[in-house]
């Protein structure tokens, strides 16, 4: 049994992490986006896995097996009272690789999230079509307007002025900002869908936006296309990709040769548009 580290361990724990490769295989290299994930905020034991120094929460209870669990705040462990930590120990080391992997996820959703995260003030910054968008709270703006950045303006990119006094909450700014985007995404879907129909020779009836997690864009055989309205987020290109793909399906119900033949008859170098809607970290409105 090692000592749990403390605060001033980080910086070393910080220097064993770029190993953990080696030790826990190249998918366990996101640990290092959180490592504070290593030394659980209730720890009172710690353990050398794969070289690396883990802080983990010992709760004794009544069971007949050693569970183990690694959650946002780290390494969980639930043990008989009978149980020495010796055991302990050799059952966390003959899960090392798994328990490494889990801290691994866990610290990539942690740098996810994070990198999400908007601090809804003036100059917060988020994407919009694939650019920078950048919040400025102006009293003396009337609802919200968009506007290109003026020359030697800093940061880059497109300006979002919201009629809010500079006092206005969080909530209010993400809201309005939510309402903006949601608008916008309607406007730029039926321009786009108007765009692109005519070409595949096909007709759409309704569009309808939608908020799923794990979707981003469907097609009914009536003619009803939804689309995710935040992909409002991503270029142009990629948009159009989730668009083309859509109308596509207006043709052709299914993902047979047939079907892409018609995408990429629109679209020849889809792929790379395609690409970006793997696993994208977009801004977090809830």
């Amino acid at each position: 049994m090692t000592a749990v580290p403390g605060p001033a361990d980080h910086a070393e724990l910080q220097r064993q992490l770029p190993g953990l490769g080696e030790a826990g295989g190249a998918a366990q290299a996101a640990v290092p986006a959180a490592h504070a994930l290593l030394v659980h905020p209730r720890a009172r034991h710690a353990i050398v896995l794969g070289g690396l120094s883990i802080g983990y929460e010992l709760v004794r209870v009544r069971r007949r097996s050693i569970g183990m669990v690694v959650t946002a705040e780290g390494l969980s462990v639930r043990a008989p009272r009978w149980v020495g930590l010796g055991d302990i120990e050799a059952a966390l080391q003959a899960k090392a690789r798994w328990l490494l992997g889990k801290l691994g996820e866990q610290g990539e959703r942690q740098r996810r999230l994070a990198a999400g995260r908007i601090d809804w003030i003036d100059g917060a910054c988020l994407p919009y079509l694939g650019e920078t968008l950048v919040l400025r709270l102006d009293p003396k703006q009337r609802g919200l307007a968009l506007r290109e950045a003026a020359a030697g303006e800093t940061p880059p990119g497109r300006r979002l002025l919201l009629g809010l006094p500079p006092q206005a909450d969080a909530v209010q700014v993400r809201d309005a900002v939510q309402a903006w985007l949601m608008k916008e995404a309607r406007r730029v879907f039926l321009e786009r869908l108007a765009h692109y129909a005519p070409t595949l020779g096909v007709q759409v009836r309704r569009l309808a936006l939608s908020s799923a997690q794990t979707r981003w864009g469907s097609a009914s055989a009536d003619g009803s296309i939804r689309l995710n309205w935040r992909l409002i987020h991503f270029s142009l290109a990629t948009l159009d990709y989730v668009v083309v793909h859509e109308l596509a399906h207006l043709r052709h119900m299914d993902h047979s040769p047939r079907f892409w033949e018609v995408v990429r008859g629109v679209l020849p170098d889809f792929d790379q548009a395609r690409a970006a809607l793997r696993d994208p970290v977009l801004p977090a409105f809830d």
